[in-house]
């Protein structure tokens, strides 16, 4: 591994351990006192966001499995395992906050509760993003060349975690955070927050490794655009049914923009694009 690389990994590896945070000690007081006021349109749509988030992060948390198998150099593999810890802390502040926010909240109106992996929260647009992701990602453990590689950096960090999870976090934050003319869920916000945190770090070394696979001429840019293109019909989809429709926050068509634009941005991050710094912002 060129040092180059080394140093950005070990640099993330450090920022995961000292940035790290508490998924159990959040406060969820205010949210379940705001969830159960909400109106039940607006709690139903709320209810299918976390559960497709908290779904997601099981997902990715068994699909990241592959790339922990085929690294071998020392920083990349504390890196990953970082990076599997930061999944399964998202996995269950999702988990906990279903259980003490949203189905006491269920309860307190009278709901029938439903679990967070009930059949009715995900659609069939989701269901294929990861079953894709899924795909891309076992790949590496038939064959690991620098074509699978990419493909898995391209659907994992690229796109799950850089153009459709940083869409639902924009969903999300700008509705329910304090500087907005949503509800108040402080609860929420401050997990997403450190959520995002962690995903910043996962996002940038994808990146950095699929910028490096382009810079040696070991894949076409051509395969890394047609991949995440590819994709783009079923996040789209399933971004449009994030809009809210009876709450001030983003509609179907500011996050459908909004994710178009964030797909272009990870394109053009890369070399061949119109920018090239992957040491930004993730």
């Amino acid at each position: 591994m060129p040092p180059e690389a080394r140093e950005t990994t070990e640099r993330y590896f450090r920022q995961a351990v000292e940035r790290h945070w508490d998924p159990y000690a959040i406060d969820l007081t205010t949210d379940r006192e705001t969830l159960t006021d909400l109106s039940r349109s607006a709690f139903t749509q709320l209810r299918a966001t976390l559960a497709m988030f908290g779904a997601g992060e099981e997902h990715v948390t068994e699909d990241l499995v592959p790339v922990a198998a085929v690294v071998d150099d020392d920083s990349d593999q504390r890196f990953v395992a970082s990076h599997l810890y930061d999944e399964a802390k998202h996995a269950a502040f999702f988990e906990r906050y279903w259980a003490e926010a949203v189905r006491p909240a269920t309860e307190a109106r009278g709901l029938e509760p439903t679990a967070p992996t009930a059949d009715r929260w995900f659609t069939d647009s989701y269901e294929e993003i990861f079953d894709r992701t899924e795909t891309a990602m076992n790949r590496l453990l038939e064959a690991d060349t620098p074509e699978n590689r990419a493909r898995a950096y391209c659907h994992y960090h690229l796109t799950v975690e850089g153009v459709f999870g940083q869409t639902g976090f924009h969903a999300v934050e700008s509705t329910f955070g304090p500087e907005t003319d949503g509800p108040s869920l402080p609860g929420l916000v401050e997990g997403f927050s450190g959520i995002r945190r962690d995903e910043g770090r996962h996002v940038g070394y994808g990146m950095d490794r699929l910028a490096a696979l382009l810079r040696r001429g070991a894949v076409d840019r051509s395969l890394v655009e047609e991949t995440v293109m590819d994709l783009a019909e079923p996040v789209d989809a399933v971004v449009e049914r994030m809009g809210w429709r009876r709450l001030p926050g983003p509609d179907s068509d500011d996050l459908v923009a909004f994710v178009a634009q964030q797909r272009r941005n990870r394109l053009q991050q890369l070399p061949g694009g119109a920018a090239a710094d992957t040491e930004g912002e993730n």
